[in-house]
């Protein structure tokens, strides 16, 4: 690649400062600016919804890196500046400022935004979502006052909200359209698991309805009328209904898009100068299952690794297999690979302590690990996926199977 130019990467969320970082650690010596919206350094989200919202940590704990990584590595971090346009014919990107970034490489990190809430009312006072450090921070500072709590999605994000409002002494009420918590993130048993769970610790929770209109009074929301026709008091509601990734400068450049920018194994658009990836990148599947689009640190991460080396000449197509993790109180979910399509599922562990994975089968084969409170055998799980295994419905039912012992066997073969 020429050097002349450098890469310009539009996003500086974690795939952006990932790759900025993977970069330089691969030798890339040109030119590499960094463009992000926010004014302040960039930062962790997953704390926002957690450690941040409770108080356990500060804004500076969640700074991805500090001023003096961009400076030591000659970064140049372009903060508070937003992507209008990209000319793709003489290979510039132009600002909200007016000022023109030429680039030999582009890559777009641009990441995801909350699906907007179109209902009345949406635009009332103490209505509210969970996307930024700021609104972390409004959030946690509502919370000491607030009283009678919504969460409209019981996704991860919403759950963990209503975590941290049992944690301030609310009982929330959560509602969604699904017929379970955590939509078709999980499956069944881990779904209900966490549901009653949550409800034993305060939150109700209206599945199978959405919200219809937010009600106010002198331009503050009351409540909440469900589309089944109940109304809930509130005085803060917290949306957390999805997000819808961020494709407008790609698709205005004249790029394909697919429930994302649309890339190929090796995260690279039809534009052999531009490349896509993190939240907002959709990829092929592994074991050629279509599209997806993935949204986690691991897949930000992964996938900034694997465009370093391909720009830096070492390319390998992206094959990191997925995992995930929502901590919600002391509830620590975490998820080795992808749940979708399965059709039989296996308990392995102590359900009512808590302490319990779920092994997810698609026919014979294992696509997923759901380990709740048990982290060593995420880790097992996670090492059997990327491996490859034959592990079976039946191994996992019999009696005394460990994956632990399983994933130790597979190493030692």
């Amino acid at each position: 690649m020429n050097a002349g130019r450098g890469v310009v990467v539009v996003g500086a969320g974690q795939a952006g400062v990932q790759l900025a970082a993977a970069l330089r650690e691969a030798g890339l010596a040109g030119p590499l600016t960094l463009v992000g919206e926010e004014t302040e350094l960039p930062y962790h989200r997953p704390p926002l919804s957690k450690e941040y919202l409770a108080g356990k940590v500060s804004r500076d704990d969640v700074v991805l890196r500090g001023e003096s990584f961009y400076e030591d590595r000659d970064i140049d971090l372009l903060a508070g500046r937003c992507a209008r346009a990209v000319d793709r014919s003489r290979r510039t990107v132009t600002l909200d400022d007016g000022s023109v970034l030429p680039y030999d490489h582009l890559v777009l990190a641009t990441g995801t935004r909350p699906r907007p809430l179109r209902i009345p009312g949406n635009d009332l006072d103490g209505v509210l979502n969970l996307r930024t450090r700021a609104d972390a921070q409004e959030l946690r500072e509502r919370l000491a006052s607030a009283r009678r709590v919504v969460v409209i999605g019981a996704g991860f994000i919403g759950l963990e909200f209503a975590a941290a409002c049992q944690a301030a002494g609310l009982c929330p009420v959560v509602l969604d359209i699904a017929d379970q918590v955590m939509g078709r993130a999980v499956s069944g048993p881990t779904a209900s698991f966490f549901e009653d769970r949550h409800g034993m610790r305060g939150s109700r929770f209206l599945m199978g309805c959405g919200p219809a209109e937010l009600l106010g009074g002198n331009g503050r929301v009351v409540g909440v009328r469900t589309t089944d026709g109940v109304t809930v008091p509130a005085d803060l509601v917290v949306t957390g209904i999805g997000v819808l990734p961020n494709t407008e400068l790609a698709s205005t450049a004249g790029l394909a898009t697919d429930n994302g920018i649309a890339v190929d194994e090796y995260l690279a658009t039809a534009d052999p100068y531009v490349s896509a990836i993190g939240d907002c990148a959709s990829f092929p599947a592994p074991h050629g299952s279509g599209r997806i689009r993935l949204e986690s640190v691991q897949n930000a991460s992964d996938q900034a690794r694997c465009l370093a080396a391909r720009l830096t000449g070492a390319a390998h197509p992206y094959e990191a297999p997925p995992w995930f993790w929502s901590y919600q109180g002391d509830l620590r979910l975490q998820i080795a690979g992808l749940s979708s399509g399965h059709d039989r599922t296996v308990v392995c562990g102590e359900r009512q302590a808590g302490k319990f994975s779920v092994f997810c089968f698609r026919g014979s084969t294992l696509v997923a690990v759901e380990s709740v409170n048990r982290p060593a055998d995420h880790m097992a799980a996670r090492r059997l996926l990327a491996d490859g295994l034959d592990l079976t419905p039946d191994e996992v039912a019999a009696s005394g199977f460990s994956l632990r012992d399983r994933a130790a066997r597979k190493a030692v073969a």
